[in-house]
């Protein structure tokens, strides 16, 4: 066996990773940044931002509950399907209610492909304050609603695998937390 094929076989387990947390949490900075780590190791590695994914594969999907739980079981097989293709999908997604989670989750179970689940336990306070998109200042305004942690519902995950906090540490420091547990469980 050649250098190449050694090198194909030690990445051939994908996994999903799932970021959840409020609108701008860190989800998706802390995303790229792990995809980074993960590329200079040699793994191939997806980022599936919840943002393309609404404008390419969701189009035309409310933020209703029922469309929520459409668009995140869209995502979740797709990452599943990268996933079980020897890909690393990182899945910065809001994905407010547990149950859609959970039903992610059991898809991945069922096809027994790895899955991480992942909290970016960013207070409301600290997103609206960095407010990356001007949702919240929309919202404080009148302008939208249904905003997750403000006038919606987010349901925080009951046990992750992972809870970062992020207000407490940097970004480089949060994706190595995450880096970390995915070499401890053998998916990096």
């Amino acid at each position: 066996m050649n250098d190449d094929e050694k090198q194909r076989e030690k990445h051939v387990t994908g996994a999903t990773v799932w970021l959840t947390g409020l609108p701008s949490a860190g989800k998706t900075t802390i995303a790229y940044e792990l995809a980074a780590r993960l590329r200079a190791g040699g793994h191939r590695t997806e980022v599936l931002d919840g943002d393309e994914i609404r404008e390419f594969l969701s189009a035309g999907l409310g933020f209703s509950r029922e469309d929520r739980h459409t668009n995140v079981q869209r995502i979740g097989f797709v990452a599943e399907l990268l996933a079980s293709n020897g890909v690393t999908a990182l899945v910065p997604v809001i994905a407010p209610y547990a149950d859609s989670r959970e039903a992610v989750r059991k898809r991945h179970a069922a096809e027994g492909t790895a899955y991480v689940e992942v909290h970016v336990a960013t207070p409301v306070d600290v997103c609206s304050e960095r407010d990356v998109k001007g949702l919240y200042a929309k919202q404080a305004a009148g302008e939208i609603s249904g905003l997750t942690g403000v006038d919606d519902p987010y349901e925080e995950p009951a046990s992750p695998d992972l809870r970062i906090e992020s207000q407490n540490q940097t970004v480089q420091q949060s994706a190595a937390a995450l880096h970390a547990l995915l070499i401890e469980k053998g998916l990096a």
